[in-house]
């Protein structure tokens, strides 16, 4: 569910959001390993605008065609502008991702690059962050890719430390992150705010990547898909036995402080 004021700015230009409202919910069926097949949409608007409902439709059904997701359903009805896509998938049997199955010992992934998407809404004048921010790409080829490979997966919707949580927690197993390995939007370079930057990187949302974790032993597996999706797949860290514990460690080795991921339930 999107809710326009709490996750997308009122007057966002409506064929992005159309992208958006599907793009997010692929993203949730590639972390679970699935290949995307139907939608329905529940859209609650203020006034039924001709102009808008045509552009926010081109934008969902570019992303649609070109994973061949058919829209089988759902509702409209005036209301404040809200956009709710259910997205429906399918996985061979006994091979779907979750965010339980991670053991201590095993690599940590992720894919791309972070802190993009939540550094648009600090300088929505960085034209490739804002473009992180509005049209994000699910990454549907990884997540079927990584099927028998991971062991459990979750997309970073929420910030990298929120998200890795959920799999921490529900696989009991604990976490040290590498700060200096962690892929940086590449504007961070320019901008030299360390804090900015570890905040986006950390705890920023909305940029869709994958986070995955993988035996050791398939270290070289992993680096295969990478190069035959022309993905960027890059080791962070490490599970340890040490269960729902998330640390951050600086270049020097030492542990960095951070903050949770996005709350949907905090007051703006």
């Amino acid at each position: 569910m999107l809710v326009e004021g709490r996750h997308f700015l009122p007057g966002a230009e409506p064929r992005a959001l159309g992208h958006k409202a599907l793009a997010v919910n692929l993203s949730d069926l590639a972390a679970c390993g699935a290949t995307p097949r139907w939608i329905t949409l529940a859209l609650a608007l203020p006034a039924a605008d001709e102009r808008w409902l045509k552009d926010f439709a081109a934008g969902l059904f570019a992303l649609a065609d070109r994973h061949g997701v058919e829209l089988v359903g759902g509702d409209t009805t005036r209301g404040p502008l809200t956009i709710d896509i259910t997205a429906f998938g399918e996985v061979p049997a006994g091979k779907a991702l979750s965010r339980a199955g991670a053991r201590p010992g095993d690599e940590l992934w992720v894919s791309g690059s972070l802190g993009g998407a939540s550094l648009a809404l600090a300088h929505p004048e960085i034209a490739a962050a804002a473009q992180r921010l509005h049209q994000p790409e699910p990454r549907v080829a990884l997540g079927e890719r990584l099927r028998g490979l991971a062991r459990a997966a979750i997309d970073v919707s929420d910030g990298l430390a929120g998200d890795l949580g959920h799999i921490l927690k529900r696989s009991a197993v604990g976490a040290v992150v590498h700060y200096e390995r962690l892929p940086k939007d590449a504007a961070f370079g320019k901008m030299k705010d360390a804090e900015l930057e570890k905040q986006c990187v950390l705890s920023g949302g909305d940029d869709y990547e994958l986070l995955f974790a993988a035996a050791r032993d398939r270290h070289g597996a992993v680096e295969a898909v990478a190069k035959e999706l022309g993905i960027a797949l890059s080791p962070i860290g490490e599970l340890n036995s040490q269960q729902g514990k998330l640390t951050v460690l600086d270049a020097s080795g030492k542990p960095m402080s951070y903050r949770g991921g996005y709350d949907h339930f905090a007051r703006s």
